[in-house]
């Protein structure tokens, strides 16, 4: 059986449920137990995420350099875009796992310190924004309005930070919450600099909100910080090896 399967299930007829089919939604392999719910609008046949193993190539040779792809998990369904296409694979991330394995293996180090405060409070802000769907999509309107023009008048870097800059201003730097960013104060004026770290610092909060949709959490930042390491040291290997 596979999920979402409604054929071949040998259930119908049931007292008190209808006429609606009904779908596999899990399976407890080691309890050798089928999971199902009955109609094609239970919540228990929809996702916001899937996660992939390992690839199996059909044709050609495996991709080792960054692959940029779509996925879909039906035949008509639209393409959607994979994390690895909206961070350009894992090479586009170097940086940030670098600094990752920095902070998990000196954290006490006063510049991890900094680095922890800005993390925990992107994650926070993160959560505040989640909890309003009416500013969500203004911020989601906007950055489609930005990508169109990156797209047919300018690709300019400091032209996109400076869209992504108001959008943040007209938005997330109006709530209650807001990020303190330390700094000197004379590279924090100048407009260009600005315009940069808000469009991080959206960039952050964009992030933030797909590593909570694949299952992450603050508690395991604190707790699971050794194997957050070795993954971190592993991936960065790998690149260097690339």
């Amino acid at each position: 059986h596979t999920i979402g399967q409604r054929q071949g299930l040998g259930i119908g007829g049931k007292a008190n449920h209808g006429d609606a089919p009904w779908y596999v939604v899990d399976k407890d392999l080691e309890n050798n137990v089928l999971l199902v719910a009955q109609g094609n609008e239970h919540p228990a046949l929809f996702k916001s995420i899937l996660q992939t193993g390992e690839i199996f190539w059909v044709s050609n040779d495996p991709v080792t350099s960054t692959l940029r792809c779509k996925a879909k998990t039906r035949y008509r369904q639209a393409d959607q875009d994979c994390i690895e296409e909206i961070y350009g694979g894992v090479s586009g991330v170097k940086l940030g796992l670098q600094n990752l394995s920095s902070v998990l293996a000196t954290r006490q180090a006063e510049e991890s310190r900094e680095l922890i405060r800005y993390i925990f409070s992107i994650l926070y802000l993160e959560r505040k924004f989640a909890a309003n769907p009416e500013m969500m999509a203004v911020v989601h309107s906007r950055l489609e309005h930005a990508q169109f023009r990156a797209d047919h008048f300018s690709d300019n870097i400091q032209d996109a930070c400076h869209s992504i800059s108001g959008i943040y201003q007209d938005t997330l730097s109006k709530m209650k919450f807001r990020i303190k960013v330390l700094g000197s104060e004379e590279h924090l004026q100048n407009t260009k600099n600005a315009d940069v770290i808000r469009a991080l610092l959206l960039a952050g909060v964009r992030s933030a909100f797909l590593w909570r949709q694949l299952k992450g959490r603050r508690w395991k930042l604190l707790l699971q910080r050794k194997q957050l390491l070795q993954a971190s040291q592993k991936l960065s290997r790998n690149l260097d090896v690339v």
